[in-house]
């Protein structure tokens, strides 16, 4: 021993795996740039979606724009102080899947589970059509191309997560920072200012179509509730935050209500104050933009800042769904290949299905954002729903001390964010709302099916259940389909010899010369091992197989057939190699129950 230094013992430790760890977990500050940018973001489009309801009366509706946007925030408020409730009750992650599958049955799981699909792929689009549109706001000529422009960023988003760049709350914090110093800049300087600095876009008119009655006011909530979108993220990632996890989870909670409530209640105070009405080109954000900052370098600045956090937001869909689906398919409600996870690890099945989905409602849509919004919302609405519903059956349930003041908040939550979706969907119903109804009762229908073939299959496979004795079956029979004698046929007997009792090589040929070499040379090579040539006058190869294993396989004999097969080291040299062997094992597979083995022979070229 070492002089000076004391006897330690040595003990075995397992290293960490990346992103394990206390130090890889998140603080309230990473949490809030990790997990708020779908919420933050909304201030893009959730002012902007009031305003083009409320114009229909007239630019002098536009006053109204200030107490709905009042009553949204009380809405947010409630909100938060019930998913503060959610994450105290659920440390594990709060998801509304996850509290519905506790507390709520079956079909309200379905329920959740439909509502979040919809809401993770209307995530993606919303954000990114509006990110186009804040980029054509800065930028007029990619107007005519914000569809290209969204499937390019859903391109990039889809590649990146493809190969596993995990999201580091550290990089989001610097955007996160700029966007919000940005939109509080624009808030502050707007109202500091008596009038805009500049004006940018095309003017248009507006003329009443409709008066300022109830049911424009409540069109002009349920498209601005889009707003809400993104505030149970924090509840479903509690996991991912350092110990305290539930106080620092809570304290982002609170960190993302008091932001986003002073963003919206400021925009709407300028959008009341100026009379900001839609313009041609631009968006309402852009508008305030120029009216705070002027039309220089600082309003194109914060476009693309808009830009950029609107595109990482869209990217919180690529972390949330594939691994929603992840659940689902270890529940048996989707196939178990969205399961699977590649070696970086990414969920790649699910954010392939995300990136299709996403692209094809673009591509329907146009990459219009205004046509999105009337969808946007209601499978949120349902999710915020079913958390609360969950907590409030908890709650009663259990019974702890305070049960019922905790109750009564999150069943006031659950009966807000029902009105509020019932808005959303008799206002929003013609507008194109009537797709989630439709879609949703099918995934769920879709869910219920997969769930019910996976539940048959294990009663046939009595999975969970113990077997009888195997049967045991003496002699047998390994076949092996060669067509010269080679390495490749030395390399497939010695495999051969080593699974069975007994082996046979099996050579399909249509010239009697080249069978009658074949032979000679089987004899000169003699490996111990019999060898069966079969005519093939119609040079049919792979049908003489099938009828020879069919055969072999008639008394009940254990057979296994072993097709050698050769495998390029480059894999732009595969195309090159004749797929006989792929499509033999295919076609034995379908027609016997033999087992069918494929053998690579790896090339050095």
């Amino acid at each position: 021993m070492a002089y000076g230094l004391a006897h330690r013992q040595l003990r075995p430790r397992v290293p960490l795996r990346p992103g394990e760890g206390e130090k890889h977990r998140l603080t309230s500050l990473e949490g809030l740039a990790a997990l708020s940018l779908d919420a933050l973001s909304s201030v893009a489009y959730g002012p902007e979606a009031i305003v083009l309801v409320l114009v229909a009366a007239g630019t002098g509706a536009l006053t109204a724009t200030l107490p709905i946007t009042l009553a949204i925030v009380f809405l947010l408020v409630t909100l938060v102080i019930s998913y503060g409730q959610v994450i105290a009750v659920h440390p594990d992650g709060g998801g509304a899947y996850a509290v519905a599958k506790k507390d709520l049955g079956a079909n309200a799981d379905l329920l959740a589970a439909a509502s979040l699909v919809v809401d993770y792929v209307l995530t993606v689009a919303v954000s990114l059509t509006a990110g186009a549109d804040a980029l054509a706001s800065a930028f007029p000529a990619l107007a005519g191309d914000k569809l290209w422009v969204c499937l390019a960023g859903l391109a990039l988003l889809t590649a990146v997560n493809l190969r596993g760049v995990a999201e580091s709350a550290r990089v989001l914090m610097l955007p996160t920072a700029l966007f919000i110093v940005a939109i509080l800049g624009v808030i502050v300087l707007g109202l500091l200012r008596t009038h805009p600095v500049a004006v940018v876009g095309t003017a248009e008119s507006f003329p009443a179509r409709e008066s300022l009655g109830l049911l424009l006011i409540l069109k002009a909530f349920s498209s601005g509730c889009s707003a809400l979108t993104g505030v149970e993220a924090i509840a479903n990632a509690v996991p991912t935050f350092r110990t305290p996890r539930v106080r620092r989870a809570q304290r982002t909670e609170l960190m993302l209500g008091a932001l986003l409530g002073t963003m919206l209640i400021g925009l709407a105070l300028l959008i009341r104050r100026d009379h900001v009405a839609p313009r041609g080109d631009v968006t309402v954000l852009a508008q305030l933009t120029a009216g705070a900052y002027g039309d220089g370098w600082a309003y194109y600045a914060t476009n693309i800042i808009v830009t950029l956090v609107l595109l990482l937001a869209a990217n919180t869909s690529f972390g949330g769904l594939p691994v929603l689906m992840s659940l689902l398919a270890r529940d048996h409600r989707l196939p178990h290949l969205f399961g699977l996870r590649a070696e970086r690890p990414v969920y790649r099945y699910g954010v392939l299905a995300l990136a299709l989905l996403a692209a094809l409602l673009l591509l329907a849509t146009g990459a219009d954002t205004h046509r999105l919004i009337p969808l946007f919302a209601i499978g949120v609405f349902i999710g915020f729903t079913l958390s609360q519903l969950g907590l409030v059956r908890h709650w009663t349930t259990e019974k702890p001390d305070g049960w019922a003041h905790r109750a009564l908040i999150n069943g006031t939550g659950a009966v807000l964010t029902t009105l509020a979706g019932l808005i959303l969907l008799t206002t929003k119903f013609l507008e194109g709302a009537w797709v989630v109804v439709v879609a949703v009762p099918l995934m769920m229908l879709l869910f219920a099916r997969i769930e019910r073939y996976y539940t048959a299959v294990g009663e046939e496979l009595g999975l969970g259940r113990v077997p009888a004795p195997p049967d045991r079956r003496t002699g047998s029979l390994v076949i092996v389909p060669l067509g010269e004698v080679s390495k490749l046929a030395r390399h497939a007997i010695t495999a051969a010899l080593a699974l069975g009792d007994e082996v046979v090589a099996v050579a399909v040929h249509a010239d009697p010369v080249k069978s009658r070499a074949l032979e000679e040379a089987w004899e000169r090579w003699n490996p111990g091992v019999r060898l069966d040539v079969i005519d093939s006058p119609h040079r049919s190869l792979v049908q003489p197989i099938v009828d020879y294993v069919e055969r072999a396989a008639g008394g009940g004999r254990q057979i296994a057939v072993l097709i050698p097969e050769v495998e390029p080291q480059h894999r732009r040299y595969e195309i090159l190699q004749n797929q006989r062997g792929l499509l033999l094992a295919t076609v034995l597979r379908a027609r016997t129950d033999v087992v069918v083995c494929l053998l690579p022979y790896r090339l050095s070229v």
